[in-house]
């Protein structure tokens, strides 16, 4: 069960996020979710870069089974 709550942010900010909610086909506040996913993540892991953290956080909300399976190069034929 998902709740809301309304926040005040920058009108700026806002208007970022509805232009780029339109281009990933989100909500603005799905974007603003988005955002601050990635930007706890990489608060939390300094070391990793942000794009590593947003693909990472992109292929785990991917189902299992749209995922392609992992083979090492040592497997392949």
């Amino acid at each position: 069960m998902t709740t809301s709550t309304s926040i005040r942010i920058d009108q700026t900010l806002y208007n970022q996020a509805k232009n780029d909610a339109v281009m990933e086909h989100r909500t603005i506040a799905g974007q603003v979710e988005y955002w601050a996913k990635i930007g706890r993540a990489a608060l939390d892991n300094p070391d990793l870069p942000v794009s590593f953290i947003a693909e990472s956080l992109a292929s785990m909300a991917e189902s299992r089974e749209e995922a392609t399976a992992f083979v090492p190069r040592s497997r392949r034929t």
